[in-house]
């Protein structure tokens, strides 16, 4: 019963959300052409934490939490493409600029609800649930959340030879014939609906699609071909080590930010120095 109804549960959570917000950073670091952007670039995690956040302040159920998580980051990434847009900026560095001021508006946003949340109940569930956990991860709350996940693996997986062309420059880009635009907001959908279900089920998780990737590259070289399924690979491996450390590391359950934070700085640093 412990390892059918409790482990298994968590290690199937921990993998699938690794491997997703892996092939998440993965095609966005190519389709922006920057090693340094990660899944939350758009907004996607922010306004995930902020559907969550407005949710627990209104004492609302785990499912409405979900799912005022997931339509909140779509939101926000949503808000982030039509800022882009509007832009007289007619390049990826508008919709870059653009996610950075939607995320730190979502920001401010979580920051007046936990100042306002109850300080015994309300503002301590918020901040927990912010810090990511598999603690409360179920095969029914798996079930909720893993078909869109698996949709957008799926998507990204079937067409990582774009990922290639889009990490060209823009006049070799438009030379392959492809239409870049669609292209584009197909990975953008694909990774906004990844992140957002991700943080809707285990809240916010920082690193893993920033670090994996460039762990990947390191491995195969920097063809999308195969940088794609190893990102899988290593992110579900990394995030089931994570989550075991999270419980066994310490008396307590650690968050999984804080372990994830303590450990990818280091090795991100020393991939750097490399």
């Amino acid at each position: 019963s412990v390892v059918i109804q409790i482990r298994l549960p968590r290690i199937l959570s921990a993998a699938l959300i690794g491997a997703a917000l892996s092939a998440a950073g993965a095609s966005y670091q190519a389709m922006f052409r920057n090693p340094m952007v990660s899944p939350d670039l758009l907004g996607a995690s922010t306004g995930a934490c902020f559907g969550a956040a407005l949710a627990i302040l209104f004492g609302a159920s785990y499912a409405v939490i979900t799912a005022g998580s997931f339509l909140f980051g779509l939101a926000a990434v949503g808000l982030t493409y039509l800022v882009g847009r509007l832009s007289r900026m007619r390049s990826n560095l508008a919709m870059v600029l653009a996610g950075v001021m939607v995320g730190s508006l979502f920001s401010a946003g979580t920051s007046f609800i936990k100042l306002v949340a109850d300080t015994n109940e309300q503002l301590p569930a918020i901040t927990y649930w912010l810090m990511g956990s598999f603690t409360s991860a179920t095969y029914k709350k798996l079930l909720i959340g893993s078909p869109l996940i698996l949709i957008g693996i799926v998507v990204i997986y079937l067409l990582r030879w774009r990922l290639n062309i889009l990490s060209l420059s823009e006049d070799e880009a438009k030379a392959s014939g492809i239409n870049l635009k669609r292209t584009q907001m197909i990975f953008i959908l694909a990774s906004t609906v990844i992140t957002a279900s991700a943080v809707s089920m285990c809240g916010q998780v920082g690193w893993i699609g920033l670090l994996i990737p460039h762990c990947a590259r390191m491995l195969v070289g920097s063809n999308n071909r195969y940088v794609v399924p190893v990102s899988l690979s290593l992110g579900a491996s990394f995030m089931i080590l994570i989550d075991t450390l999270s419980r066994s590391i310490s008396i307590i359950e650690l968050p999984l930010s804080i372990l994830t934070a303590i450990i990818g700085a280091p090795v991100f640093i020393s991939l750097l120095n490399k």
